[in-house]
């Protein structure tokens, strides 16, 4: 499912972009997959995300889990500081606005645009992972929804399958509806045992205005420890039907 726009303004270029439901709900995972079904017919793809937050010490380096994950399985050569891919990298696990305020960072939205579009220029395909649910803010005066709209890939809905996850996943659609963006499909992500998951899936499928794209079943622990790995991240692929 290699998109390509005829809209000028979306540079004609495959990618997407990867939004959830909440945060801890598989964004990672699903944009590692979609990298590695992009690599089978693209020879440069790149991982974008405009700001994470939360480091931690990974082989004496202090690094983005997610960021390290992204980097392993693009075929892009990122920086070793990885700012090309993700501008800003904050040191606490808490909402980059927050974290940002808090540590005197203002998070200027035009940085994160133009690394975006430096990078789609050097790649043949890209996939950009939003910063937890849909409309999280930046600023006072941007979110992740913005930079979805602004960008205009075509936009994959991860649907972590736990209680809520409908009321959730429909208002994430709402969402991405009103601002006339395309919802190219969603994926299922079991994240935990839960009541009736099959008829959640259903409800979902019969509700959401986009194709399933795969339905991620509860992966052994020993394979989803973070930073994912290349395996974990191909394993995913291999469910999603694209």
């Amino acid at each position: 499912m290699a998109f390509k726009s005829n809209n000028p303004s979306e540079l004609g270029k495959a990618g997407f972009f990867v939004t959830g439901t909440d945060t801890e709900v598989g964004k990672t995972l699903i944009s590692g997959a979609l990298i590695t079904h992009l690599k089978k017919q693209h020879a440069v793809v790149a991982a974008f995300k405009p700001v994470v937050a939360g480091l931690r010490d990974i082989a004496g380096m202090m690094c983005n889990e997610d960021i390290l994950a992204l980097s392993s399985v693009m075929t892009y050569k990122a920086r070793e500081d990885y700012l090309d891919i993700c501008p800003y990298q904050l040191s606490t696990p808490a909402a980059p606005h927050l974290v940002a305020k808090a540590s005197g960072t203002h998070l200027d939205y035009s940085v994160m645009l133009n690394a975006f579009k430096d990078l789609r220029e050097q790649s043949d395909a890209i996939v950009v992972e939003g910063v937890g649910g849909f409309k999280v803010p930046f600023h006072n005066d941007k979110t992740s929804a913005d930079f979805a709209q602004d960008i205009r890939l075509p936009i994959v809905l991860v649907v972590g399958m736990r209680l809520g996850c409908i009321n959730h996943a429909l208002l994430t659609v709402e969402a991405i509806q009103t601002r006339g963006l395309r919802l190219a499909g969603w994926v299922a992500n079991t994240i935990g045992p839960m009541t009736l998951l099959q008829e959640n899936i259903a409800t979902l499928e019969n509700l959401i205005p986009a194709p399933l794209m795969g339905v991620i079943p509860e992966l052994p622990k020993e394979i989803i420890q973070t930073p994912y790995s290349i395996n974990a991240m191909e394993k995913a692929a291999s469910f999603l039907k694209i």
